[in-house]
C-alpha cells in the first residue's frame, strides 16, 4: 500500500504540473501518451478534404477515413472514371468519383542502339504513388532491394541491362494521361450516384458531429469555420509539359546556415547531373519540359538573430569569394540556380495563416521542447529591429554556444537551433512558393519528372515508424492542407517537428492528404542502419550512414567498380543524415570543376595547405600550373568521394550527365 501511494503521489504531481505549468513540460508520453493536437471540427476537416480532392490534389485510390463522415461522393479530377467494384457501404463516402483523363503505363526502355544511358523521363508523365506503395511499403513487409528493382525497371534505368523476362505489367508506376472530352459524362453515369455533388458536411439527425475527435485541452475550436478559396482548376500534366504550373511551380527549395561547404555544393551538383536543366543545350527550347530551379536559401547568422540591413549584399559577397559556391554564380546557371536570403520575421509576416500571431509563439519548438531565445532578444524579434537583435545577440548570448552557432561543425557542436528553424522554413516555403524541399544533406540520384507530375502532396517514412520524415516534403502552394497545417501549429506553440507533424495528420484524419512515400524512394538506407532487412538489404550494404563517407575497406572495391550507377539505383535521391563536418572526398578537399574555376580551386587548395601542410603540395600558384599525383590519393576511395568526382567531371565536360547529355558552355 506504501508503494501504491509513492506511485499515485509521483504522478498527481506530475499531472499538476502539466495543468499548471509552462508549456515547455510535457507529460511522461508512455503513460498517457502525447496530449491531443487538433483544433479544427469535423465540419472544417470536411470542407479540407472535399477542398483538396476537387482540385486534383488527391491522385489515389486510397479510402477517404470513415471518421470524417463525408456524406456526399466527390467528384475527383485527378483520377480516371471506373466501374466500382463494389456498392457503397455505410452511411458515409469513403472512395471518391474518378472525372480525369484515361491514364496510358508507359513501358520505358532505351532504344537500340542507344542504350549506353536510360531515356530521360516522358515529359508531362506522372508516378502512380498508388503502385509504388504496393511494391514499397514497409508495413506490408516489403524489402527495399525489391521496391528499388521495380523503381529502376519501370522508369527504364536498366538501359541495355534487363536481364528480367516475361511481362511485367504490375512494375509499370509511370503514366501519362489521355484526356477525353466525355471522361466527366462517363465517370458521372458509372458512378449511380446523384447528380447533385454540393458539398454536405454535417447531418441534422441530433448527434454529435465532433464526437470521435480530441480537441487540444485549454484551446477553443478554430473560429469561424476555415475559408477556403474556389478550388484549383486541375489540369494534367500532359497537356502542355512546358508550361509551368503556377501552383506547383517546379521548385526545389533547400535551407542552409554558416558558411557554404563541400555539402551544398554537392546538393547542387547533383541536381545539375540529374535534372533536366536543358544544359546540354545552347538555349533553352521554349517547348522543353516546365524547366527546374534550386532555390537555396541561406540564413545569414546564427538562428536566433535578425539579418542586419547589409546582409543580402554581404551573402552575396560572402558566395562570390566562396570557392564552393563562387561557380554556380556562373551565367550558365542564372535560371536554374537562385541563392535567396533566410529572414525569419519577413517568411513568418508573409504567411497568413501566422502573420498576425506568431509572435506570442515560441520559435525554437522541437516536438514539445522548447529552448528559450534570451528575453532581449526575443523582444527585439517581435519588434522587427535589425540593429537591436543584432546588438543584443552579441551582448546577450555570446557566451551560449548554443544561440551563437552557425552550421554544425561537429558532433559536440551541433546547430540545433537551425535545424528547428529549418522544419518550420520547409511548411513556409512550399506552402508560399510552392515546390519540393529537401534537406541539404540530400543526394539527388534521378530525375523527378514524374514526381512532379502527382499533384497531391507528400513526404516520407520515419523508417520502421509510421510517422513523417520531411527530409523530404511536396506541399501545394496555398493549399486547404497546408492552412490546416500552420493554423494547428500555430496552436501547438509552432511545432513543426516531423514526429508532431504526423500527429497533426493522424488526429485531424488527414493523412491521406499528406502522403507517407517509402523511405526507399529517398533514405534508402535508412531501414538497414536500424537493423531491418539485414537477409536481403539493397545495395550498397550500409549498416551505418557514416560508411557513405568511411566505406569499409572489406566493400570499398565497389564505389570504383559500380560508379554512380551501383549506388540506390531506382531511388530518387540519398540523404546521408547530416555528418556536415566530414569531407566528401578526403584527399581532394576542394572543389575540382577545372580550368574554367581554377581560382577557386586555388584559393581552396591554399587554404587546405596553410590548415595541414600535408595536402596540396605539388602546386605552383606563379604560373598557375599545378601536379597532381596518384600517390597521393587514397588507394581505396569510399562512395562519397566517388559520387563526388563523377559530378564534378560532368562540370568539367568529360563525362555526360546520368541520361548521356553534354553539359554546353
Amino acid at each position: 500500500m506504501l508503494c501504491v501511494s509513492v506511485l499515485f503521489l509521483f504522478f498527481f504531481v506530475f499531472a499538476l504540473a502539466k495543468r499548471f505549468g509552462t508549456h515547455a513540460k510535457r507529460w511522461p508520453g508512455p503513460f498517457t501518451g502525447d496530449p491531443p493536437t487538433l483544433v479544427y471540427k469535423r465540419e472544417d476537416l470536411q470542407r479540407i478534404w472535399q477542398w483538396e480532392v476537387a482540385s486534383g490534389h488527391y491522385p489515389s485510390r486510397q479510402r477517404v477515413p470513415e471518421q470524417v463522415r463525408l456524406k456526399t461522393v466527390a467528384d475527383n479530377p485527378a483520377l480516371p472514371p471506373r466501374r466500382p467494384s463494389q456498392p457503397p457501404h455505410g452511411p458515409y463516402a469513403t472512395a471518391t468519383r474518378g472525372t480525369g483523363a484515361k491514364r496510358i503505363y508507359l513501358d520505358i526502355q532505351s532504344a537500340p542502339e542507344n542504350v549506353a544511358y536510360p531515356p530521360r523521363p516522358v515529359p508531362g508523365s506522372v508516378a502512380d504513388l498508388d503502385i509504388v506503395m504496393d511494391h514499397c511499403d514497409f508495413s506490408e513487409k516489403k524489402f527495399v532491394r525489391d521496391c528499388l528493382e521495380v523503381l529502376r525497371v519501370g522508369a527504364g534505368l536498366d538501359n541495355g541491362k534487363r536481364v528480367r523476362r516475361g511481362r511485367m505489367d504490375d512494375w509499370k508506376y509511370i503514366f501519362i494521361e489521355q484526356p477525353s472530352n466525355s471522361s466527366t459524362h462517363v465517370a458521372r453515369s458509372l458512378g449511380g450516384e446523384n447528380e447533385d455533388h454540393a458539398i454536405t458536411t454535417t447531418t441534422d439527425d441530433g448527434s454529435d458531429p465532433d464526437s470521435g475527435l480530441t480537441k487540444k485541452r485549454g484551446v477553443e475550436w478554430e473560429r469561424p469555420p476555415i475559408k477556403l478559396p474556389k478550388p484549383v482548376h486541375y489540369r494534367p500534366a500532359s497537356l502542355s509539359p512546358s508550361q509551368c504550373d503556377p501552383e506547383n511551380p517546379r521548385i526545389f527549395h533547400m535551407f542552409w546556415t554558416g558558411p557554404f561547404t563541400d555539402k551544398p555544393y554537392l546538393a547542387i551538383l547533383s541536381f545539375l547531373f540529374t535534372q533536366n536543366t536543358g544544359l546540354s543545350l545552347h538555349e533553352y527550347p521554349s517547348d522543353g519540359v516546365c524547366r527546374p530551379q534550386f532555390w537555396l536559401w541561406i540564413n545569414p547568422g546564427p538562428a536566433a538573430a535578425v539579418p542586419n540591413p547589409a546582409a543580402y549584399r554581404d551573402m552575396f559577397a560572402q558566395l562570390k569569394s566562396n570557392p564552393w559556391a563562387s561557380p554556380f554564380l556562373h551565367p550558365r546557371f542564372k535560371d536554374i540556380i537562385h541563392f535567396k536570403m533566410w529572414n525569419t520575421t519577413e517568411q513568418l509576416d508573409g504567411v497568413p495563416e501566422l502573420k498576425d500571431e506568431w509572435r506570442a509563439r515560441d520559435l525554437f519548438n522541437s516536438g514539445g521542447y522548447v529552448i528559450p531565445v534570451p528575453p532581449k532578444l526575443k523582444e527585439s524579434q517581435a519588434n522587427d529591429s535589425e540593429e537591436n537583435a543584432t546588438e543584443h545577440l552579441s551582448t546577450v548570448t555570446r557566451e551560449d554556444d548554443m544561440i551563437n552557432r552557425t552550421g554544425s561543425k561537429s558532433l559536440s557542436t551541433y546547430d540545433r537551433l537551425s535545424v528547428i528553424l529549418s522544419d518550420m522554413a520547409r511548411f513556409i516555403l512550399c506552402h508560399r512558393f510552392g515546390g519540393i524541399y529537401l534537406d541539404a544533406d540530400t543526394i539527388f540520384l534521378r530525375d523527378w519528372e514524374e514526381l512532379w507530375g502527382w499533384k497531391g502532396a507528400f513526404a516520407y517514412r520515419w523508417s520502421r515508424l509510421e510517422k513523417y520524415n520531411t527530409a523530404v516534403l511536396k506541399l501545394n502552394k496555398n493549399s486547404a492542407l497546408g492552412n490546416f497545417l500552420f493554423r494547428t501549429a500555430l496552436k501547438n506553440n509552432l511545432d513543426f517537428h516531423p514526429m508532431t507533424v504526423s500527429r497533426y495528420t493522424k488526429e485531424a484524419h488527414l493523412e491521406g492528404l499528406l502522403m507517407r512515400l517509402p523511405d526507399a524512394l529517398f533514405d534508402s538506407a535508412w531501414l538497414i542502419t536500424e537493423d531491418h532487412q539485414h537477409m536481403r538489404p539493397p545495395q550498397p550494404f550500409l549498416t551505418n550512414f557514416e560508411q557513405f563517407f568511411d566505406t569499409p575497406s572489406t566493400d570499398s572495391a565497389a564505389p570504383q567498380a559500380l560508379g554512380f550507377e551501383g549506388f540506390y539505383r531506382g531511388a530518387y535521391s540519398y540523404h546521408f543524415h547530416n555528418f556536415w563536418w566530414k569531407p566528401f572526398d578526403p584527399a581532394r578537399n576542394w572543389p575540382d570543376l577545372g580550368p574554367r574555376f581554377a581560382e577557386g580551386e586555388r584559393i581552396a587548395r591554399r587554404a587546405l595547405r596553410e590548415t595541414d601542410p600535408s595536402k596540396g603540395q605539388h602546386i605552383r600558384y606563379g604560373d598557375e600550373e599545378y601536379e597532381d599525383r596518384v600517390e597521393d590519393d587514397r588507394r581505396d576511395l569510399d562512395w562519397s568521394t566517388v559520387l563526388k568526382r563523377t559530378f564534378e567531371a560532368y562540370i568539367r565536360g568529360e563525362r555526360p550527365s546520368m541520361y548521356g547529355e553534354m553539359l554546353r558552355w
